[in-house]
């Protein structure tokens, strides 16, 4: 069983588009790639369902689309016996999880994504000059990984994307990261890191094997022929660590299938 459990609906412009019509592109590049079974998650903060959840200008004004709509689209895609899940990109809110969990309840989600871009309302990810960076190396991936182990704990998301995000510029702390302990949630296995400045995969094969958590795979596809992108690697490093099965969602029920 090889799934793409990280995908944001965009058409081939990479514009947002919550409609089936832009979702079928996706299922097949995931079939000509042998990507068994795909999942979309859209980041939460797109949804105006959220604004009151965002003081960062960045989150808040992209909250200018419907939930309701997003959900249709991947219901009908499900109705149509295309292989996809409803999931969602959740980010770290910090003490307010559980009201975003409040809001995002009453959906019928396969699975939730869980994120951490910010630590002390900085941007890890947006340049190595800013936003977190202005702070110690090894004080962002402390607070980085504070935030990981608590979004975790709360139950509300079930898988953790990117999970050593912050080596996204290849700053780390001298000797390494100390790498948290984990548990209740799946870690993806993400080629997106080979297409960022530290050209590698998520995560890392120390932390995935420290870990020993169940896996997904993903591609954090934006555009439709991103979908399964490198999947070769990620399958080399699952194995390499001792993986022989990947995990599968519904409704936000887990179980283990064979992997590859």
């Amino acid at each position: 069983m090889i799934v793409d459990y990280h995908l944001h609906p965009r058409d081939s412009e990479e514009r947002i588009a919550h409609r089936v019509e832009a979702i079928e592109p996706f299922v097949e590049t995931a079939a000509a790639r042998g990507v068994d079974e795909i999942g979309f998650t859209e980041h939460v903060y797109y949804f105006r369902q959220t604004r009151e959840l965002w003081s960062r200008r960045y989150e808040s004004e992209r909250c200018v689309y419907d939930l309701d709509d997003y959900v249709d689209a991947l219901v009908e895609a499900k109705r149509r016996d295309l292989p996809v899940k409803l999931g969602l990109e959740v980010d770290h809110v910090g003490e307010r999880q559980d009201e975003l969990a409040a809001i995002l309840r009453p959906y019928p989600w396969d699975y939730l994504l869980g994120s951490v871009h910010n630590v002390d309302g900085l941007p890890i990810d947006s340049s190595p000059d800013g936003g977190a960076w202005t702070l110690p190396v090894d004080e962002v991936w402390g607070l980085y990984f504070a935030a990981l182990v608590e979004l975790a704990a709360s139950g509300h998301v079930d898988v953790l994307a990117h999970p050593d995000l912050p080596k996204i510029f290849g700053m780390r702390p001298a000797g390494g990261p100390q790498y948290p302990v984990l548990e209740g949630v799946a870690l993806e296995i993400s080629t997106n890191g080979r297409y960022k400045p530290v050209g590698e995969l998520y995560p890392d094969f120390e932390f995935l094997q420290a870990a020993g958590l169940p896996i997904t795979l993903a591609s954090d596809a934006h555009v439709p022929e991103n979908v399964g992108r490198d999947f070769p690697h990620a399958l080399e490093l699952a194995r390499a660590a001792g993986y022989e099965t990947v995990t599968v969602f519904e409704q936000r029920r887990a179980r283990q299938e064979p992997l590859g």
